[in-house]
């Protein structure tokens, strides 16, 4: 990210560079809360300069509280995070992800790893932003947004009184990279029409996916058995490829 000041205006712009080895999250979420807390002009003017689609995005796809070129919609979106516990939620996000040095690092070693395996694969723009605790993850237009309001760890309090202890279990820190990875595999290998119908089918898919993000990030993130098989079938099929794999048939790699 760049940081630029003029006078008393923080300035903030997403990174120019591109690729797997400068993989960075440009933090639209700054300029969103500076703007949703103090009501500040000059960061809303910020947000649409230099994340229109960002900004468009979440406040017509995630948020859905209007067009983003309708004069009202400023306005609507300004008063919806006016709830205390959304006005709370700002403070604790930027404190909890005040620095992402960590998961930009997970971030470019994944990326690369998958270049390597998948030269094809064009790297998203990744960037940070505030939703309403709804998605964790959004992928459009070659770009992966991130919500980190779903990710300020399973002891969080508001957490706690609105969903189980399952679904706290993965809203943390350590499933963001896991989460970006999964999404955007997913968008580029969407759920084949004849998987669509069965739970079957679904989770057989959502495993090939899931056992390539572990390879990728080094780790055991995701486990059950049908990961398991699919293992198994990429030791004993060892010329095949990341794609190759992502685009057979399951009942080839599920036999």
């Amino acid at each position: 990210m760049m940081l630029v000041c003029f006078g008393c205006q923080w300035q903030l712009r997403p990174n120019d560079d591109d690729g797997a080895a400068n993989v960075s999250i440009a933090r639209y979420d700054r300029i969103e809360s500076l703007y949703l807390t103090t009501g500040d002009y000059s960061a809303l003017q910020q947000m649409n300069t230099y994340f229109p689609m960002q900004t468009r995005t979440l406040i017509e796809d995630v948020l859905r509280i209007g067009k983003v070129d309708d004069p009202e919609t400023n306005s609507r979106f300004f008063r919806f995070f006016q709830d205390s516990t959304l006005q709370r939620m700002l403070v604790d996000v930027q404190q909890e992800f005040a620095d992402m040095d960590d998961v930009n690092d997970e971030l470019a070693s994944a990326f690369e790893r998958l270049r390597d395996e998948m030269p094809a694969l064009e790297v998203p723009h990744i960037y940070a932003q505030i939703g309403s605790f709804d998605q964790s993850v959004i992928v459009a237009d070659g770009s992966l947004g991130i919500s980190l309001d779903k990710y300020l760890g399973s002891d969080y309090s508001f957490y706690k009184q609105n969903y189980s202890s399952e679904q706290r279990r993965i809203m943390n820190r350590s499933m963001i990279v896991p989460d970006c990875l999964s999404f955007y595999l997913l968008s580029l290998y969407p759920m084949p029409r004849d998987l669509v119908g069965t739970q079957k089918g679904r989770d057989q898919h959502m495993s090939k996916i899931q056992w390539v993000v572990n390879e990728v990030i080094g780790r055991e993130v995701f486990q059950s058995d049908l990961i398991n098989s699919v293992e198994h079938y990429m030791k004993i099929n060892k010329g095949q490829s990341f794609d190759d794999m992502l685009r057979a048939a399951c009942k080839t790699v599920f036999q």
